[in-house]
């Protein structure tokens, strides 16, 4: 499971029913880890090694939407039956010229607990900040599209799979 969540290179391409255009589009352009907070450069995928708790990692994910935002993944908890993450923005969501939000004002966090040896049990939580753009926050179905493609992505689902969660 650690190796899957620190494949970051591998978000690349995630999709997403787009209630905005009613048709399957990529959410996910590109995604890469980072050395630091203030570095562009790329590096390999995180390791399992790498993903201890208390650890704080950076990547940059390049969405459809926001383009290119650099977050914050905190390791809150890694063991062989259980995994707790928090993922925030470190960087402005810009759409165009508009802000969206500003850094920590997207936050997540993902519980993920072992059933069995090929079983996860799967909670995730996202929240926006107060000040977050209304233009992006009032679209309820949007959202609920965007987290379904992530759980998809973590427990194996095609991405596009249809049916989409909401139209």
């Amino acid at each position: 499971m650690l190796r899957h969540i620190g494949a970051i290179s591998e978000l690349a391409g995630v999709r997403y029913w787009s209630t905005t255009h009613q048709k399957w589009q990529t959410l996910i352009v590109d995604a890469y880890a980072v050395t630091d907070l203030h570095s562009n450069q790329r590096r390999p995928d995180f390791t399992p090694e790498e993903m201890k708790q208390g650890q704080v990692l950076y990547y940059v994910q390049v969405d459809n939407l926001a383009g290119r935002v650099t977050y914050r993944m905190h390791i809150m908890e890694a063991s062989a039956g259980r995994v707790v993450f928090a993922v925030e923005n470190v960087s402005t969501m810009h759409d165009l010229f508009i802000t969206l939000f500003h850094p920590g004002e997207v936050q997540s966090i993902y519980f993920l607990d072992r059933e069995s040896e090929n079983v996860w049990r799967y909670y995730s939580i996202v929240r926006t900040g107060k000040n977050a753009n209304r233009l992006i926050t009032g679209n309820e179905s949007s959202a609920v599209n965007r987290a379904v493609a992530f759980y998809r992505y973590m427990v194996g689902i095609p991405t596009g799979q249809e049916p989409p969660a909401a139209r």
